[in-house]
């Protein structure tokens, strides 16, 4: 059975022929019509998947603790800039603006908090998040009308969901992998004609065999490079937290997820997420191209177990009853544990700086 975004890309390719795996992702997350962004509620236990901030507060609650000890270590700045790129339901932010009140009142009072979304509906959804901040908070289409200054900047699943390009390994060489029409007018995934650099690829002794994929990520380096050039402009840190790999390699990573399931990336466009695995080791190239400082890449369980992540659960849970307690205990075991439905392992961190400063919990 397809989807009305199926039939419309059918008919696309029926009138000018195979589209590019970037096309297809694009048309899937944000067609202006059946687009999945456009119509559906993505998050928590009702929606398809679930971020995070949305297991559980600590999560949040740790971002908070790095942004402060951040502002810290770069010498306390003010005026300062807090943003968030993709913020979802506003929950993370509404526990990094708790914790900050709480730990450091002297940075929430010279901070602005900006959140960085282009849906106005989920931009109604977060105000009713961060109601208690609401004079604190601005809205922003487009990260390039953030105010200058000094800026703390924290995204969560913001990469993974911008488009790739996907190449494939043939006779005559990697050549760009296309949606096209099979037999019975089904999608289905194609080799086309444009070529990519072999510069681009990954230096390995062995030859890859037919049917490798190989990924690139242009639209995401870009964001990169934009973020990147913004730090090093006006000082500040950025904290970049997705899944994906911390070294480039071979591989095919598209997936969709629609009801907390993989489903095959072709089989519902515009009713299942899709997104792919990010190259933290390209954001971390781009970044140092753009002249800034990495103070880490690393696990996301190492980098929450290194901001005291289990010291808070344990104060979380005090006093409570023992339902609540192995509730807490799971929650930090799926945010940082390995192994099958765990974030602690697939999740990597990647934290930058200008100018060059130490930052826990990373080392020097």
């Amino acid at each position: 059975m397809s989807t009305p975004l199926g039939e419309k890309i059918k008919a696309l390719i029926t009138a000018s022929g195979p589209i590019s795996v970037t096309d297809y992702f694009s048309l899937c997350l944000a067609d202006p019509q059946y687009g999945y962004y456009k119509t559906r509620e993505p998050f928590g236990a009702a929606g398809d998947f679930t971020t995070a901030p949305e297991i559980s507060q600590l999560f949040g609650e740790m971002i908070g603790i790095f942004l402060v000890q951040a502002w810290q270590r770069h010498g306390e700045p003010s005026p300062v800039h807090i943003a968030e790129i993709g913020p979802g339901r506003g929950t993370m932010m509404s526990d990094i603006l708790r914790v900050i009140s709480k730990i450091s009142p002297a940075l929430y009072e010279a901070a602005e908090f900006h959140l960085i979304e282009t849906s106005e509906r989920l931009q109604k959804v977060q105000s009713q998040t961060l109601v208690a901040h609401k004079y604190k908070i601005t809205w922003h289409e487009s990260f390039d009308t953030l105010p200058d200054g000094f800026l703390l900047l924290a995204t969560n699943e913001l990469f993974d969901a911008i488009p790739i390009r996907q190449f494939v390994k043939t006779a005559q060489g990697f050549r760009e992998r296309m949606v096209g029409l099979d037999a019975n007018g089904e999608l289905s995934f194609a080799a086309g004609v444009a070529t990519i650099d072999p510069e681009l690829l990954p230096q390995t002794s062995r030859e890859v065999s037919p049917g490798t994929i190989f990924e690139v990520a242009p639209a995401r380096d870009a964001v990169m490079a934009t973020l990147a050039s913004r730090i090093r402009a006006s000082g500040g840190t950025a904290v970049i937290i997705d899944y994906g790999h911390l070294a480039t390699g071979y591989g095919d990573t598209l997936q969709a997820v629609r009801d907390h399931q993989f489903d095959p990336p072709l089989k519902h466009p515009g009713e299942a997420d899709i997104t792919s695995h990010v190259d933290f080791e390209q954001l971390a190239r781009r970044a140092v191209a753009e002249g800034l400082q990495i103070n880490g890449l690393t696990y996301q369980g190492d980098f929450l177990l290194g901001l005291g992540l289990i010291e808070r659960a344990s104060s979380l849970g005090s006093g409570k009853d023992t339902i609540t307690q192995e509730g807490i205990r799971m929650d930090v075991e799926r945010l940082a544990g390995s192994g099958e439905g765990k974030m602690g392992e697939l999740f990597k961190v990647l934290a930058v700086s200008s100018p060059a400063i130490a930052l826990p919990p990373f080392q020097r």
